[in-house]
């Protein structure tokens, strides 16, 4: 049984998804993180980063307990333990995990700040978001000439989706509106219509 530490956020659903698609045993640890729970010392021993998501498998590698932090590190241990959503080997499995970089490096950083500038600073910083909503239009932009050349963001349906799809259902709080990236709103509509997704999307209840 895999327990996942988690809220409702970008991050967390990418790893909701991947337990919903692979169809893996799992328990929702909710970590309230608008309640500061991310500090408290017991999700601190599972992740000294202090962030969510996270998780705990009793049945690790060698059948000993494995906790795991960090998204995109996550997404790799569970499609190798369930075999599905990231080729073994070759090209291919570059691609998909080139582009699972391009939203760990890229898209979560910048649509976070963005995020936060247009919706929680505590007053308006006009450098911050222009220099952040620019970034993110760029980012769309790269998505967008990419899914212009095939139905996902790596050739077959991946981790790399599951990893962009949180972020860019909440195009609106990004100020982005999705007519403008016609490829990237029919990738979203593609990906959001599976049902792993929509349960994915919904954890933590």
């Amino acid at each position: 049984m895999i327990t996942l530490y988690t809220w409702g956020t970008p991050n967390g659903r990418k790893v909701s998804i991947m337990l919903e698609e692979c169809g893996l045993p799992y328990a929702v640890q909710p970590v309230d993180i608008t309640r500061e729970q991310q500090f408290a010392p017991d999700f601190l021993a599972i992740n000294p980063n202090n962030k969510i998501p996270a998780i705990v498998d009793r049945e690790g590698p060698g059948g000993q307990p494995l906790s795991l932090f960090e998204s995109g590190a996550i997404l790799i241990y569970l499609a190798e333990k369930c075999g599905r959503f990231l080729p073994a080997a070759g090209p291919e499995r570059y691609a998909v995990l080139q582009w699972l970089m391009f939203q760990m490096g890229g898209i979560g950083p910048i649509f976070g700040q963005t995020h936060h500038f247009l919706r929680f600073a505590p007053a308006p910083v006009p450098y911050a978001i222009e220099r952040f909503r620019t970034e993110t239009a760029r980012l769309y932009g790269v998505l967008e000439g990419q899914l212009q050349r095939q139905t996902y963001v790596a050739g077959d349906y991946s981790i790399a989706d599951m990893a962009i799809y949180p972020w860019v259902s909440r195009h609106e709080w990004q100020g982005i509106d999705l007519a403008d990236y016609p490829q990237v709103a029919r990738w979203a509509a593609l990906v959001g219509e599976r049902p792993a997704v929509r349960r994915g999307m919904e954890v933590p209840a």
